[in-house]
C-alpha cells in the first residue's frame, strides 16, 4: 500500500485543511476548554506542547505502512479554525483501514460542524484505497455517537481501552 497523503478537503461550509505546526497557536486556544477532556483524559495542551505535537505528527509515522492524516477544521464564513479531525490509515489482514477521530472546540459545538467534517473526511476516504473506516467512541459520549452515526459508522460488540468500535466498510 502507498502512502496517502492529507489533501484539503471542502464541505459545505468547511475547509478541512492538512494540518501545519503554524496552526498550533490558535488551535491551543480552540482546545482550552477543559471539558473537551472529559471522555479522552489529560488537559489541554499549551501552545508549546501543541506546536511540538504538531511537528511529530506533520513528520509523519515512522512506519512507512502508516499514513498519519491531520486537518484543522476552518469555518469558512468566520475565517476561523474550530476544531480537527484525523485519519491514520494502515494496513489490516482486510485491507487498508482509516481509525479516524475528530475535536470541535467547545465554543462551535452543537452546529453541526463535527458532523459536517467527519461527513467530509469520510466521503474523502471513499476515494482512498481504505476498505473500511473505523472510530472509537466512549460509550458516555452521545454527541461523538451521533456524529459517527452520520457519518456512516456503526457500532460493533467491540471494546478499545474503554471505548466502542464503531465500523463502516466502503464498497468498492
Amino acid at each position: 500500500m502507498s502512502p496517502v497523503a492529507a489533501q484539503a478537503i471542502s464541505t459545505g461550509r468547511l475547509d478541512l485543511l492538512p494540518l501545519h505546526v503554524e496552526h498550533a497557536e490558535e488551535m491551543a486556544s480552540v482546545l482550552s476548554d477543559p471539558a473537551l477532556h472529559t471522555f479522552i483524559g489529560g488537559t489541554p495542551d499549551t501552545p508549546q506542547a501543541l506546536r511540538a505535537r504538531y511537528q511529530r505528527v506533520t513528520a509523519g509515522s515512522p512506519d512507512p505502512a502508516v499514513s498519519w492524516l491531520n486537518w484543522v477544521i476552518r469555518l469558512r464564513d468566520e475565517s476561523c479554525l474550530t476544531g480537527t479531525v484525523q485519519a491514520t490509515v494502515s494496513f489490516s489482514g482486510h485491507g487498508p483501514i482509516a481509525e479516524i477521530a475528530w475535536v470541535v472546540g467547545t465554543p462551535w459545538q452543537g452546529r453541526g460542524i463535527a458532523t459536517e467534517a467527519a461527513q467530509g473526511l469520510v466521503d474523502w476516504l471513499n476515494q482512498q484505497p481504505v476498505h473500511t473506516v473505523i472510530a472509537h467512541i466512549h460509550p458516555k459520549h452521545r454527541a461523538s455517537a451521533a456524529v459517527a452515526t452520520a457519518a456512516g459508522l456503526t457500532p460493533t460488540d467491540e471494546w478499545h481501552e474503554g471505548e466502542i468500535r464503531w465500523h463502516r466498510s466502503i464498497r468498492r
